[in-house]
């Protein structure tokens, strides 16, 4: 569960790149590059969620936002214990830089809001996430991975994702 809320993540900065690249898209993502997104990915949910833990008084977003902590460390855990074992090591990549040039857009963004405003762009935030990275898991990681395991994992993160998804719109729903 742990590595599928990682690779949630990936997805999302996939799916932020330029559309340009995507177009592109001359190689394909190593696996020590996914490895890369997956963490990366996971860490700027996590400090989202730990965002909307201080700013939040909604009962709602809060045990949302603890669920997001809660299943993304253990995506981390889980893709750590996994290179480990496969000897690789996550690869810098500009997708990863891209995911984290957009995270810290969007922090600034959510830091910025209070009260219900911060609620509402919080749950809509992981809404449009989500889906990033469903398409991102879909059409480019599953795609690229090259270790049977590590595509595995991949292609079992799906109903993950969407249940991630849900519970984000869910939230995002009940919030208007």
């Amino acid at each position: 569960m742990l590595f599928r809320s990682c690779i949630l993540i990936i997805a999302m900065v996939v799916a932020f790149l330029p559309a340009t690249s995507q177009k592109k898209k001359a190689s394909k993502l190593s696996d020590a590059e996914i490895a890369s997104v997956a963490v990366a990915a996971n860490q700027i949910d996590i400090q989202a969620a730990q965002l909307a833990q201080q700013k939040s008084k909604n009962a709602e977003v809060l045990n949302f936002a603890k669920t997001m902590i809660a299943d993304h460390q253990s995506v981390i855990d889980k893709a750590s214990a996994l290179v480990t074992k496969l000897g690789v090591t996550p690869k810098d990549n500009a997708v990863t830089r891209h995911l984290q040039a957009n995270a810290k857009k969007t922090m600034a963004r959510l830091e910025a809001k209070s009260g219900p405003a911060f609620d509402k762009a919080y749950a809509q935030n992981e809404v449009t996430y989500h889906k990033a990275v469903i398409a991102a898991v879909d059409k480019t990681l599953i795609p690229d991975a090259q270790n049977a395991e590590l595509k595995s994992l991949l292609q079992s993160v799906s109903p993950v994702l969407h249940t991630h998804l849900e519970h984000a719109e869910m939230v995002a729903k009940n919030l208007k």
